[in-house]
């Protein structure tokens, strides 16, 4: 990944894209949808948006593998000081490849943990609850692919993209967070009918946007430095000018379409991947009786 956008960075992304579809009895929500709402309490709070950039995006990179097993989650489970020391392990493992200044910043975020849960605007559990049109097209019938992800998972997962994309065009990572976070706020009071739907709109769709849009802008007028801040993150991804438009659109694109993807991956998925590739019956004492109740049933495909 230090050397910018290839086939070799998917794997990454496809990894904290599935960040949308794991849960745990912790809270209602998947991760990314919660992380989402977090961040945007923290914001909603007025702490700075480099330090909610940092707190969101190094939890996300940590729960790629360690899941739901946070700074609060271990330390309840007597971890302690060791806390820390497994989240820097689960951090490690994944972004080796990621740009090191951008990577030490991140890092330097862990002993914090995620931001806390607070009060957020409307727009924000809203966007929980409005799903994503899927595949649309002009003309075709949408092709629904379920379970459907949200605007907030889709959200969060841009700006982590964004992020970790900002350093390959100089980007200004926090600025890149904003939009990727902000990007869909019109989505709160608007259905979303994709493609298909913003064409039969046609001339009143810019005004559809903008009106639903300043009224999620409304609800920030308590806190206008952010509202400040989060209209002048959004005011170049209209275009790809500038590093952070560039950066913005990395994310968004790849979201789009991995999101897809992950369906169609999942439903190529072999027996042999799951037991071999991935050790599902995995080394215990048990692991020979498991696999010869697996060969004796035929779900091993030795039998």
């Amino acid at each position: 990944m230090r050397g910018g956008l290839s086939p070799a960075t998917l794997p990454f992304f496809r990894e904290l894209g599935d960040l949308k579809r794991i849960y745990s009895a912790a809270a209602p929500g998947s991760i990314a949808e919660r992380l989402f709402r977090d961040g945007w309490a923290a914001l909603f709070d007025g702490q700075p948006p480099a330090t909610v950039m940092k707190q969101v995006v190094a939890a996300a990179l940590v729960a790629a593998r360690l899941g739901d097993l946070d700074l609060a989650a271990l330390q309840a489970l007597g971890t302690g000081e060791q806390a820390v020391v497994i989240l820097n392990r689960s951090f490690d493992e994944v972004t080796g490849d990621m740009d090191p200044a951008l990577r030490a910043r991140l890092r330097g975020a862990l002993s914090s943990g995620r931001p806390a849960a607070g009060d957020v605007p409307a727009f924000v559990d809203k966007l929980a609850r409005q799903p994503r049109a899927g595949v649309t097209c002009p003309g075709q019938p949408r092709i629904m692919l379920q379970p459907a992800e949200n605007h907030a998972e889709h959200c969060l997962t841009v700006a982590v993209y964004g992020v970790v994309a900002s350093p390959w065009y100089g980007a200004d990572p926090v600025a890149v967070f904003l939009a990727g976070m902000a990007h869909h706020l019109h989505n709160a009071d608007m259905p979303d009918s994709g493609y298909s739907g913003e064409m039969l709109l046609g001339g009143m769709l810019d005004t559809v946007i903008v009106n639903a849009r300043e009224a999620a802008f409304r609800e920030l007028a308590d806190v206008p430095e952010l509202e400040a801040d989060v209209r002048a993150a959004l005011a170049p991804i209209g275009g790809d000018e500038t590093p952070e438009a560039r950066a913005f659109h990395v994310a968004d694109v790849l979201d789009r379409v991995l999101e897809i993807e992950q369906h169609l991956r999942a439903a190529q998925l072999t027996m042999g991947v799951v037991l071999d590739d991935y050790g599902l019956v995995h080394d215990g004492p048990v692991k020979a009786f498991h696999d010869e109740i697996l060969a004796t049933t035929g779900l091993s495909g030795r039998a």
